[in-house]
């Protein structure tokens, strides 16, 4: 990365609907996913359709108390705005785009911009600091599947994961330990660390993202430095009937309920605020804390700009130019715990 080598950073998330006419088509890209829903492409497309079709109502009136929009978009934004800000300061020619897998701008958007823009290095960068090929392995498909479509050739650096970068730890710590001082003053609060929950059997197939995120929760916890804090990962968001990883944040609550302890809840795989901290964490689940007796209800927010958290983004796109080749972390190529199969350095490995 000698000189003023011209660079294209591409910030990815899954995107939201804009309007309440956009959530069942939303809902429908998320459901016909392969990587959401493996089954044989006619197949998961029906699914997608009725699934799609069966959940519009809800999630309509989930975005119609945000405002009838997803306001996941200009969340990314402000954290495009402000990695570019840093990464200028630093000394870079850089441009930070975004990519959202299920809704606008989409990925090949933002590999047209690429290709326009001509750049010498091109980052990509998923805003999952916890790998899932749900997620971060989606969208990493997808970019590469719309990159060869139109014969895009530009020398690319690819971000993986990063449970653990110090600038990530640091503003979840900063944030958790205000909210912690806040419930002392009723009694010794129970943390919770709610990440989105994902099947079980994407688990057990070796799916890295449970181990990413007990990790990242370790590393907060420690980074608190109280040993006294009782700090439990647990998982939200659960749909449909099969066997999901737990426990849940809702039992979890109930637990701190019929102890008679307060409550502070860490969105740990969240990086933005939207529909699952808005309405999920904020809205449904302190209702169901105060009907289970919990005394006082925090939580924290999500990193968004916090500065120590883009400046962690900002050294995973240093790192990953000088690394080079392969997809990189915070700790250079990381290979996750044997069990996790499909860690995507595992699999490159393996090819």
């Amino acid at each position: 990365m000698a000189g003023m080598a011209r660079m294209a950073v591409v910030l990815f998330n899954l995107g939201g609907p804009n309007s309440l006419e956009a959530v069942q088509p939303f809902l429908f890209n998320l459901f016909n996913d392969p990587a959401i829903m493996n089954l044989p492409g006619p197949i998961r497309y029906a699914l997608a359709k009725v699934i799609s079709w069966r959940r519009a109502p809800i999630a309509r009136d989930i975005y119609a108390r945000l405002g009838g929009h997803s306001p996941l978009l200009e969340q990314t934004q402000t954290q495009a705005e402000a990695l570019e800000d840093l990464l200028k300061a630093r000394g870079h020619d850089v441009r930070c785009l975004i990519a959202m897998r299920y809704w606008e701008p989409y990925i090949r958007e933002a590999v047209a911009r690429v290709r326009t823009l001509k750049p010498d290095h091109l980052v990509l960068l998923p805003l999952y600091p916890q790998y899932s090929g749900t997620t971060a392995g989606s969208s990493l498909t997808q970019w590469n599947e719309e990159a060869s479509k139109v014969g895009l050739t530009v020398r690319t650096h690819k971000v993986c994961c990063y449970p653990t970068e110090p600038g990530f730890v640091k503003a979840l710590r900063d944030l958790t330990a205000v909210e912690v001082a806040k419930a002392r003053t009723v009694g010794e609060p129970i943390v919770l660390f709610s990440a989105h929950g994902l099947p079980r059997k994407i688990i057990e197939a070796g799916d890295p993202y449970q181990k990413q995120v007990e990790e990242t929760v370790a590393a907060v916890v420690a980074a608190l430095g109280e040993p006294r804090v009782e700090a439990r990962l647990c998982f939200q968001s659960r749909v449909g009937p099969m066997e999901w990883i737990g426990p849940s944040t809702e039992d979890e609550i109930a637990r701190a309920g019929a102890l008679g302890r307060p409550v502070v809840v860490v969105p740990v795989a969240f990086v933005s605020e939207h529909s699952e901290t808005l309405v999920e964490l904020d809205l449904e689940y302190a209702h169901f804390a105060q009907n289970h007796g919990v005394p006082l209800y925090l939580r924290v927010p999500t990193v968004g700009r916090h500065p120590a958290f883009i400046g962690g983004l900002a050294d995973l796109v240093e790192r990953a130019v000088r690394v080079d080749g392969g997809p990189s972390s915070h700790i250079n190529h990381r290979i996750c715990d044997s069990v996790c199969k499909r860690c995507p350095h595992r699999q490159v490995a393996a090819a």
